[in-house]
């Protein structure tokens, strides 16, 4: 019996199908199947109940299950004590960040870990939430910046801060500096599709729809689009905070309702934290509460200066 026998099997535990386990994995359903006889047969009890649609744990499956998450957890608690020993002197890290947050949180953070950070190889990527989490399920990455995830398994998260939403405009639309959310419905507007799943989330109980305009995965084309003309979106306020001199834009506080977004520091449960991971998760903290005092994360003007505090 092979450790990924036993991936395979809490696969499909949790999906409830050889179908969908498959899909998640992926691999063949017959090979998946074929596991799933020799498991048994090994075993020499019946794990798991093939029903018309989908598939039940047997009482023998449920004590498998149980023990399985076990066998995996010590697995790979015991897998990264023999890396971090083998390597003690040369650890890796790979951060990933929310694209939206790395402009504002990369450079400041990345500058303090070079310079208190000795012997690690810290490497970063860019996606979002929902690969992030993906990531770090899979050990891709260790540690994740990111906003509003939902939940995941074998995840735990730092809440950093919460966020407010503004609408950004070209000054030549007139919006003023407080719009309420009555006027936002009516502005036809820019948005990302996670930023537009998030905020029309947080207004369905108003039943008040955005009116978008175009859906735009690229944050730079809409930063770029609303300084040339007549455009505006609904963003994190740190996202245009940079072109808060740029004379074409404008940022409007949304009265009649709050539009936020979390920060979280995510990382993998039941894994062994490394001292470097400790470092980076408190370098973080610290970047996020440094920033917010420059006003980075909150409407109006930021601080004056760049001094490290």
């Amino acid at each position: 019996m092979h450790l990924r026998t036993i991936q395979y099997f809490l696969a499909i535990a949790d999906a409830g199908s050889f179908t969908a386990a498959a899909a998640a994995i992926p691999l063949a359903q017959p090979a998946l199947t074929r596991q799933m006889r020799d498991l048994e047969k090994d075993m020499g009890v019946q794990l798991l109940q093939r029903m018309p649609r989908g598939v039940l744990l047997t009482p023998a499956g449920v004590t498998f299950y149980e023990s399985a998450q076990r066998i995996l957890n010590e697995a790979s608690m015991l897998r990264q004590r023999l890396s971090h020993q083998k390597d003690k002197q040369n650890a890796r890290i790979v951060l990933g960040v929310s694209p939206t947050l790395a402009r504002v949180l990369l450079p400041g953070l990345l500058e303090n870990c070079f310079n208190i950070l000795d012997n690690v190889e810290l490497r970063t990527r860019e996606a979002f939430t929902p690969a992030l989490m993906d990531w770090l399920e899979k050990g891709v990455i260790d540690m994740a910046i990111m906003t509003n995830p939902g939940p995941g398994r074998h995840l735990s998260y730092l809440p950093l801060l919460g966020e407010p939403f503004a609408l950004v405009s070209n000054k030549s639309m007139r919006l003023g500096s407080v719009v309420s959310v009555n006027h936002l419905t009516r502005i036809p507007l820019l948005m990302t599709s996670l930023h537009r799943n998030l905020v029309e989330k947080q207004m369905q109980p108003l039943g008040m729809p955005l009116n978008v305009h175009s859906e735009i995965d690229s944050v730079d084309s809409i930063r770029e689009l609303i300084s040339r003309g007549p455009w505006a979106t609904v963003m994190p306020v740190s996202v245009f905070k940079d072109l808060s001199n740029d004379t074409h834009i404008t940022m409007s506080e949304i009265s009649g309702i709050q539009l936020n977004r979390i920060l979280v520091l995510a990382t993998r449960m039941n894994t062994e934290i490394s001292r470097e991971l400790t470092l980076i998760q408190e370098l973080v903290e610290s970047e996020v509460s440094r920033l917010m005092r420059h006003g980075v994360f909150s409407l109006g003007a930021p601080s004056a200066g760049n001094e490290r505090a």
